[in-house]
């Protein structure tokens, strides 16, 4: 006999026992139509495993509900008002610095391993002592587990060799790409302390820091008084932020900053041994910073911590144009209002060569038309759209300076238009004008102003631009020193 299912055996209860009831009812129940409480007992085990049969998933129930449950990977920064879990996660980010500083190795650890190159070196060249990759191994098993990700690696050993006949590498240049390696993983431990919220990336004030507190560290910059501190880190972050943060987001990637070649200039300022050649090269020297705040001061004629646009106007050798300090100026009083289109079109380069072309015609040069500029311009950048040049054409094409130059200072569109002729005879030009290039000029025209808060420059330089307290005068006339410089300077590549 076949078995019966739930809903027939439920069935057949139920009709039972509805017969029962009636028999009951007339008095005639007998025990055929009586419900026995074994029948009753197996419809209800039968009904409990249904019931446990619908919550059990098959597989493919199951495989499909995974996706409806994805596991958490991501959690957000807790509010800052959330003081509980804003302590949980700095003391977390705080043993995660600690645990990848302790498993770094220290100066007796490179000592070691200088030790065990010397002695395993396997043949010499030219004074040079080489080993094989069976010596770099080989140290790597005598330096212990500390030292293992630099000798476990084949492609550690294939980095760093260069074709040499018998497959050797010089100790020291093995040596040198551990050091640098160590020096690296040094620096992003100590950037990664001012990542206020661990993200990876450091905002304008915490890179301020990192700077402020780094200036004890170079001996290079010991001649400096305490009073200048603040803008010598004004002057470091934003070279830093304006190659690093072209957008004008706030912010910067750690791992950017240890890219960049600005840091191990910046670090250079800790060999206390630098000769005065190498410190003038060096961007972050004091004597560059000093060179630099004295421009800013021989600007500032009458010494209320502003310019105004006819003190702008003697900027570097005195050849901006006046449409384009007029265009700073408007730009800068503007905050939440938005007067960039975001891109350059051939509007905007007729409107600032057209004073180029006057400031010409007044120093008796050669006039140049606009047409010949407006399509070397264009073919310098080659822009995604032929009539338009954005932020993202001039990063690309790596001829922004010269673009920018071209259009707001005439000496920049000399020195550009008689490049060749300077490139033969380099002797044309003047010997001031050679100690005007030996000083990092800023670019005024590539600045964003991002509509913050000025620093306190005394009377005249509290709040926002155009609010300059006792000492600002006309709003519409007047910048802050500090303002300018934090918000629209920027050196010249050499």
């Amino acid at each position: 006999m076949a078995t019966m299912s739930w809903e027939q055996r439920l069935q057949q209860f139920v009709e039972a026992k509805g017969s029962s009831s009636s028999a009951g009812a007339a008095g005639g129940a007998g025990p055929s139509g009586a419900v026995s409480a074994a029948s009753e007992a197996d419809v209800e085990q039968m009904t409990v495993q249904c019931i446990a049969d619908w919550h059990t998933p098959t597989a493919a129930a199951a495989a499909a509900s995974t996706y409806q449950h994805i596991p958490r990977f991501y959690r957000k920064c807790p509010d800052e008002n959330d003081a509980v879990r804003m302590r949980v996660r700095e003391e977390a980010r705080a043993r995660h610095v600690q645990r990848l500083s302790k498993e770094m190795l220290t100066n007796s650890d490179l000592d070691v391993v200088w030790a065990l190159l010397q002695r395993q070196y396997s043949s010499q060249e030219n004074e040079e002592k080489m080993i094989n990759f069976d010596d770099f191994v080989r140290v790597g098993q005598e330096a212990g587990e500390k030292f293992s990700s630099y000798f476990t690696s084949p492609m550690v050993y294939a980095k760093l060799y260069q074709q040499d006949p018998r497959g050797r590498l010089p100790i020291s240049r093995l040596y040198a790409y551990i050091m640098r390696k160590v020096w690296l993983q040094q620096t992003r431990i100590g950037l990664s302390l001012y990542d206020s919220h661990g993200t990876g990336v450091l905002l304008e004030v915490d890179f301020e820091n990192y700077i402020l507190e780094l200036i004890p560290t170079l001996p290079q910059l010991n001649g400096l008084e305490d009073s200048f501190y603040s803008f010598f880190v004004c002057s470091a972050v934003r070279k830093f932020f304006f190659f690093l943060d072209p957008l004008r987001t706030g912010k910067v990637k750690v791992q950017d900053i240890m890219s960049c070649k600005f840091l191990d200039e910046l670090l250079q300022l800790r060999d206390d041994k630098l000769t005065a050649d190498q410190q003038r090269c060096n961007w972050f020297s004091a004597p560059h910073a000093l060179r630099v705040y004295g421009q800013y001061l021989a600007l500032d004629l009458d010494h209320n911590g502003m310019l105004s646009k006819q003190e702008l106007m003697g900027y570097g050798t005195g050849t901006l144009s006046p449409v384009f300090v007029d265009r700073v100026f408007d730009e800068c009083l503007t905050y939440e209002g938005e007067m960039n289109l975001g891109y350059i079109d051939m509007f905007s380069v007729y409107y600032f060569f057209k004073d180029i072309q006057r400031m010409l015609e007044a120093h008796g040069q050669p006039m140049v038309q606009f047409e010949d500029v407006k399509d070397e311009i264009f073919d310098m950048v080659k822009p995604v759209d032929s009539l338009k040049i954005t932020l993202e054409d001039l990063l690309r094409c790596g001829q922004g300076d010269t673009v920018i130059s071209l259009l707001i200072d005439l000496k920049g569109f000399w020195l550009y238009e008689n490049r060749e002729q300077l490139a033969a005879d380099p002797s044309q030009l003047d010997a001031e004008d050679e100690d005007d290039d030996e000083v990092d000029d800023m670019e005024l025209a590539s600045s964003v102003p991002s509509g913050g808060h000025v620093g306190n420059q005394g009377d005249g330089a509290g709040g926002h631009v155009g609010n300059h307290g006792d000492g600002g005068g006309d709003s519409q006339d007047v910048l802050p020193v500090e303002r300018e410089f934090r918000e629209m300077s920027v050196e010249d590549l050499e």
